[in-house]
This record gives C-alpha cells, sequence and structure tokens, in this order.
C-alpha cells in the first residue's frame, strides 16, 4: 500500500489513536491479536449453548441470552470507548478495557449462574469491543486494517470448535472465558502505542447517554419488536435534536453528514446479521441432514469460516482501489447468494457454500467498508468514526443470533 492510502493518517492533530511524525506505529500483529478474540463471544458458544442450558437447567432460548448480553455490550462499547479514547487517549482506553475483560472473564468462568453468566458476558464485550476499536483506529493502511479485520473473521471461524474443544477438556464456563485471550495483546500495543494528546473538546455526555439508549433499543428489537422499536424511535429522534444543538458532540454531525460512511455502515450491519444469523443456523441445519456430533459439526463448519477470513485478507488488498460502488455490489450480493443456498438447504455441500459465501462476504465488507468509511469523515473524526462504523457491524453481529433463535424456534 503506498503512502498516499486514505488510511495514511500520521500527523493529524488531535488524533490520539495515530502514530507519532517519526513514523513509530504498533505492528499489525498486536493490533489483529488485539481484535481477533472478541470473535470468540460472538462465534463461540454456538456449539456450547445447549451444554450451558442443560447445567443451568433452563430453554436453550433463555441461554442464548449470554450471547444476546454480549452482542449488546459490544455494540454499546465500540461508540463508548471510542469516545474513551478520544478524551482519555489510548493508555487509558486499553486501561478500562483490560479492566472488564479481566472481570468478565473471571465471572463467566468461576460462576455458574445465568444471570452473573450475563454480566460476564457483557463486561467481557464491553472491553473487547474497545479493543477492536482501539485496534482498528491505529491501523495506517488497507493492508493492516485488511490483516485486523481478516482476525476478526479467522478467529470466529475456528471459535466454534475451539470452544467446543476448551469445554470438553475444561468445561463449557471457560469455553466462555475465550475472549480474555485479546488481554496477551495489552502490554505490545503499550508499548508501541503513540503519545496521548490533550483532548480537543469537552466530553457530551447526553450525547454518550441517547446514544446507549438507542443501542439498547435496537439490540432488543429481535426479541421484542413493538416496544423496542417505539424505544428505538423516541432515542433516536431525541439524539438527533441533540446534535442539532451539539454537532460536534458525542456522535459528529460531520459523521452523519458523509453518504459514504452511512452507506458503508448499514452495508457492514446488513452483512454481519447474515453472517452471524447463518453461524448459529448452520450447526443445527447440518445436524438434522447428518446426525454428527458437535464435535464433528464444528470440524466442518471450521472450513467454510476459514476460507471466509483467510481470503478475506486478500479480497480486500484487491478491492483496495475499487470505487465505492463495486464493492457496495459485490459483498451484497456474495451475502444473499449465501441466504438463498441456504434457504435451500438442499444438502450439507450446499450449506457449508453458503457459509462460505456470507463468512466471505462480511469479512471482507468490514475491512473494505471500513476503509471508505473512515476515508469519508474529517481526520479529526476517524477514531470517533471507526466507533460508529464498528456500532453498526456489531448490532449486526447481535441481530445474527437472535434472527436464527427465531428461525428455528
Amino acid at each position: 500500500m503506498s503512502d498516499s492510502s486514505p488510511l495514511r493518517t500520521a500527523g493529524r492533530p488531535g488524533m490520539p489513536q495515530q502514530p507519532t511524525p517519526s513514523g513509530r506505529g504498533v505492528p499489525a500483529v498486536w493490533l489483529a491479536l488485539l481484535a481477533g478474540p472478541l470473535s470468540f463471544g460472538i462465534a463461540g458458544p454456538s456449539l456450547i449453548l445447549p451444554d450451558a442450558a442443560r447445567d443451568l437447567g433452563v430453554s436453550l432460548g433463555a441461554a442464548t441470552w449470554i450471547v444476546t448480553a454480549f452482542g449488546w455490550a459490544i455494540a454499546l462499547g465500540t461508540p463508548l470507548m471510542a469516545g474513551l479514547q478520544n478524551h482519555q487517549g489510548v493508555r487509558r482506553a486499553l486501561s478500562a478495557c483490560t479492566a472488564l475483560v479481566a472481570l468478565g472473564a473471571v465471572l463467566v468462568a468461576a460462576v455458574p449462574s445465568l444471570p452473573v453468566l450475563m454480566l460476564g458476558s457483557a463486561a467481557q464485550g464491553l472491553g473487547t469491543a474497545g479493543f477492536t476499536t482501539i485496534a482498528m483506529s491505529l491501523t495506517r493502511s488497507a493492508r493492516s486494517m485488511g490483516l485486523v479485520t481478516s482476525s476478526l473473521a479467522t478467529v470466529g471461524a475456528a471459535a466454534p470448535l475451539i470452544t467446543d474443544l476448551t469445554a470438553g477438556a475444561l468445561s463449557w464456563r471457560a469455553g466462555l472465558a475465550l475472549p480474555a485471550l485479546s488481554l496477551l495483546a495489552v502490554p505490545g500495543v503499550l508499548h508501541h502505542r503513540p503519545a496521548d494528546p490533550s483532548p480537543e473538546s469537552s466530553f457530551d455526555p447526553r450525547g454518550a447517554a441517547l446514544l446507549t439508549a438507542l443501542v439498547t433499543a435496537l439490540v432488543f428489537v429481535p426479541h421484542s419488536w413493538p416496544p423496542a422499536a417505539a424505544c428505538a424511535l423516541t432515542a433516536g429522534g431525541l439524539l438527533w435534536l441533540h446534535l442539532r444543538t451539539r454537532p460536534d458532540g458525542f456522535v459528529p454531525a460531520s459523521i452523519l453528514r458523509a453518504p459514504v460512511f452511512l452507506l458503508t455502515s448499514g452495508l457492514a450491519f446488513l452483512l454481519a446479521a447474515v453472517n452471524f444469523a447463518m453461524i448459529y443456523l448452520l450447526p443445527a441445519l447440518l445436524t438434522e441432514q447428518t446426525g454428527w456430533s458437535s464435535g464433528a459439526v464444528g470440524m466442518v463448519i471450521l472450513w467454510p469460516l476459514l476460507f471466509g477470513g483467510v481470503a478475506s485478507y486478500a479480497t480486500i488488498a484487491a478491492t483496495a482501489k475499487a470505487p465505492v460502488k463495486t464493492v457496495a455490489v459485490l459483498f451484497p450480493g456474495l451475502a444473499a447468494t449465501g441466504a438463498v443456498l441456504a434457504g435451500a438447504a438442499a444438502s450439507p455441500v450446499l450449506l457449508l457454500t453458503a457459509q462460505a459465501l456470507t463468512s466471505l462476504a462480511a469479512a471482507s465488507g468490514q475491512g473494505a467498508f471500513a476503509a471508505r468509511a473512515a476515508a469519508a469523515v474529517p481526520g479529526d473524526a476517524r477514531a470517533t468514526a471507526m466507533g460508529q462504523f464498528n456500532l453498526c457491524y456489531l448490532l449486526g453481529a447481535a441481530f445474527g443470533p437472535a434472527i436464527a433463535a427465531t428461525l428455528t424456534g
């Protein structure tokens, strides 16, 4: 990637995530390790939720709230931690995320109670969402952005099998604690992080509270859509009115005035929702057709998910200079093809092909759309824009399992 890449933002003032003018930056491998384990919390429980439900004495639908809590937390934590990074710098944001992930891992591993598991899962979600936003905001090129997003997809590919093996060797509660592997990257990121400049604007608590209310309502839409949709519309309207009086607040108006940012964020949401719905639907559909064990299912679905994660790195690089219209058609087209194949459900081969297509579309789309979303907003809003972009993608990740539970219920 040449130095003219839209993601090359070194030296811009007021950007705590940027490398110093001397060119120092965080190696992409540390950023990938920081971000990737988030996927354990989204995709990992897909094979162990039946065991969790049985041991907890609850229905499978009730056990799905463990994943829903994680999805709510990553959706909420993404913009909140981006705001923390903007106003307090990378070091303090990393410290807060580290504390949340560590606390959440202890809770899910040690306390076999559904409310505590939901709380621990939410704490891990908040922390790993912050880690992912920090990692993406510290990237310096489309290639390094691709490595970060492909790490999310690659870990997501192996997460069901690794979590199932961890559950067999230790316990399903240990499997729920796997997002804590992101803590291994914290020392490396802290060592290489850029200097934290002073914030340029004051914190906007009202904007943060309204966005929190909006995100919370949206996460509940798949579970109870009439009241949740009404709350989301109310919170969204109040947030819009707030933006008119505070255009430089927690959600900068400059982001919402960028059509490319809005388009790419909306498409990222759709791709994530389709992909994560497939991840939770596929095990049940394969088991119904073949009678395979959970371990066998986990081994089989590893390959299409791994294909999507690994191939996305090359796909993002290949489409780095493609027009927005091209990628806006390409990746949703792949996802739609996968959804149609899954709907046919004629054979295990078609189901696995469908998963490969939706995985490739989501992983490639996240990286390609993130690069264009970042380039579409003013430089001083980039970290916040990445937070809002990831919010849209992770809302899709929260919707996916709920949609799958509805379809299979």
